[in-house]
């Protein structure tokens, strides 16, 4: 469909200290851009919580041609349940295994095809031990489980418009372009649980797609969780959302592509701000003096 591109998948995080380092260190992002609210989002963005929340997101690059990872931390939270709803996200680079090799961070499955290794929280990224490409995103895609396999390709291949790249009895790789990273489904023969940790993943279109997607997906009997509705960022752009979940939960955003592109460039201070967020974060502090731990969701 023309206009439209994968843009991240958004995972709550509750060792924020930790992912960051994960993140940085072993994957070897960088931030791209980082905010803090003192409410929740309106498109419950951050989740079912209304309390401050941050979001980082993070990436190889420009969230112009690059999938990113968008990060949400609810100051409340210390942890949330994993479902069986994401399988994992896959990343071209060699370099990360070696950076995981030299920090001692655990590689599954090490002498596979597809070793993996895990965020903490538990999400999968499966590496695939080829040398990192410099010109196109080491992305490669993102992989959620589906239970209801024809409705689930209709839903997304007919409703939504992805191209269909490749099936097998078990999965099926989709996508809008073929610079861009994949969808990929993977069926799995039972129910899919999302559990606390559910995340979401993000597509833009051209803003005037926006109404047209929401009442398509209407008269298909669709869900759609957030009608058409303007979000703000306090000093950024206001971007416009429709947010839908497919025949087995998984949450979709599509965003308008000219405002996203305005609030998604990259903030040279983003690095900075996030260092300050988490030196100004005191919440386990003040846990522990009130004999309290933090709520595991």
């Amino acid at each position: 469909m023309s206009g439209r591109r994968a843009l991240h998948f958004v995972f709550k995080v509750g060792n924020r200290t930790q992912t960051i380092k994960f993140y940085k260190d072993v994957l070897g992002m960088k931030i791209l851009r980082h905010e803090e609210f003192e409410e929740g989002c309106k498109a419950a963005c951050n989740g079912p919580y209304d309390g401050k929340w941050s979001k980082t997101m993070i990436g190889y690059g420009p969230e112009d041609n690059h999938f990113v990872c968008e990060l949400t931390y609810n100051y409340g939270l210390s942890s949330y349940k994993l479902g069986n709803d994401f399988v994992g996200l896959t990343i071209k680079s060699s370099q990360v295994l070696q950076n995981a090799e030299a920090l001692g961070w655990p590689i599954h499955d090490k002498d596979l095809e597809a070793p993996y290794l895990e965020a903490p929280g538990g999400y999968k990224f499966y590496i695939v031990d080829e040398l990192q490409p410099t010109d196109t995103d080491p992305v490669q895609k993102v992989t959620l489980a589906i239970s209801k396999k024809d409705q689930s390709l209709t839903y997304w291949t007919e409703l939504l418009k992805l191209k269909l790249y490749e099936q097998s009895e078990k999965q099926a790789l989709l996508g809008y372009a073929d610079d861009q990273a994949k969808l990929e489904l993977k069926f799995i023969g039972e129910k899919v649980e999302h559990c606390k940790a559910f995340g979401r993943i993000a597509f833009s279109c051209p803003s005037s797609q926006l109404k047209s997607i929401e009442s398509e997906v209407k008269a298909a009997d669709g869900t759609i969780l957030t009608p058409f509705v303007s979000l703000d960022t306090p000093g950024k752009a206001t971007v416009q959302v429709v947010i839908l979940a497919d025949p087995d939960g998984h949450e979709i955003c599509f965003v308008g592509d000219e405002g996203f592109r305005e609030l998604s460039r990259m903030d040279p201070a983003a690095d900075g701000l996030l260092s300050d967020a988490l030196a100004a974060d005191h919440s386990d502090e003040w846990f522990t003096k009130k004999g309290l731990s933090k709520a595991e969701a």
